[in-house]
């Protein structure tokens, strides 16, 4: 086998950090606007403009919420092909997008559509793609360095990409803050007529689905529980205590894997980051792992009767007890408190 060497990249003709915005009905998704902030922080420090690029059709003023939020400029691939999200047709528009204006690098959000974009722009371009970054810094050349946990959250990785543009990286829901959002701000917005090839997805119907309980990205409490609950009915106990708090129930992987939670109720590296305002882990041990999804909850919160459970090294407050006698205790106190209210 012969293997072809790729050509040279000129990287003083890539300038510029862009944000793939991903869109829903009327809004921007809050994973894209957390990466504007982050965004912004790597243009300021790289003294070029920040670009924020949607792909999609009849967006109307969408675009200036990016403006809003840090962006000096967006750009939209605009189609009536591209109405409904279809993973060749964005692939493709943005792919044409990036050989054009030559970004020297591109963050994606964490999520389905996001990482399935980002892996089918980077191959044409032939460059890398870092996913679940957790940081990033840049070097003495210029280079985005991409910080990422490996080998189960032991160590974090720093990656660099030398020699090929752009750079780009994935960041999954909630590792960086939502920035504050200005009206004030003032910015250009693009309009990029695209055409993209018919695809070999055909969208049938479109359904969507209905949440019954409260995303656990979107909490600002969440009462997770892990395998020191002994069994699935402990589950019950929590979830009263999330619902009295106004939050969600999550779980450890060991639960999910056991069937007690759904997958979209995991917490932790191979799960959801989450930043809720407080974090209840009860029977978690707390392994580097779970931690990972939580390091940015303000007030961490742990009950386990084992004294020695990691988790006590990282929380703000901790019980070394048996949970079936602590919940109990905080649901009547918590009963007494919303009565006399």
């Amino acid at each position: 086998m012969v293997c072809k060497e790729w050509p040279p990249v000129n990287k003083d003709e890539w300038r510029g950090v862009w944000v793939f915005l991903e869109t829903w009905g009327d809004s921007i998704e809050e994973a894209s606007l957390q990466l504007l902030g982050e965004g912004r922080r790597l243009a300021d420090r790289l003294e070029v403009p920040l670009t924020g690029i949607i792909v999609g059709h009849d967006l109307g003023d969408l675009p200036k919420e990016a403006i809003y939020r840090g962006a000096d400029q967006v750009i939209v691939a605009d189609s009536p092909d591209l109405l409904t999200y279809n993973p060749q047709k964005y692939s493709q528009a943005l792919y044409k997008l990036i050989v054009k204006y030559k970004p020297e690098i591109v963050l994606f959000p964490g999520t389905r559509r996001g990482r399935e974009v980002a892996s089918s722009v980077a191959i044409p371009l032939r460059t890398g793609l870092t996913a679940d970054c957790t940081a990033f810094d840049v070097d003495e050349r210029g280079n985005l360095i991409q910080i990422r946990p490996a080998f189960g959250g032991k160590i974090f990785a720093k990656i660099v990409t030398p020699d090929r543009r752009p750079q780009m990286a994935s960041v999954r829901p909630n590792v960086f803050p939502t920035p504050p959002r200005d009206e004030n701000r003032s910015g250009e917005v693009i309009r990029e007529p695209v055409k993209v090839d018919p695809s070999e997805v055909e969208l049938l119907e479109f359904r969507e689905t209905s949440q019954v309980e409260m995303p656990i990205d979107k909490a600002k409490v969440v009462v997770a529980g892990g395998y020191g609950l002994g069994i699935p009915k402990g589950l019950e106990m929590l979830r009263e205590l999330a619902r009295l708090l106004g939050g969600a129930l999550a779980g450890s992987r060991k639960i999910v894997d056991l069937g007690w939670l759904p997958r979209s109720r995991q917490v932790g590296q191979t799960g959801k980051t989450i930043r809720p305002d407080l974090y209840i882990a009860v029977g978690i041990s707390g392994t580097s792992q779970h931690m990972v999804g939580v390091q940015s909850a303000k007030v961490i919160v742990a009950i386990n009767r084992d004294p020695k459970a990691p988790i006590f090294e990282s929380c703000d407050y901790g019980v070394v007890a048996d949970y079936r006698e602590v919940i109990p205790l905080l649901l009547e106190e918590l009963r007494k408190r919303l009565a006399s209210d």
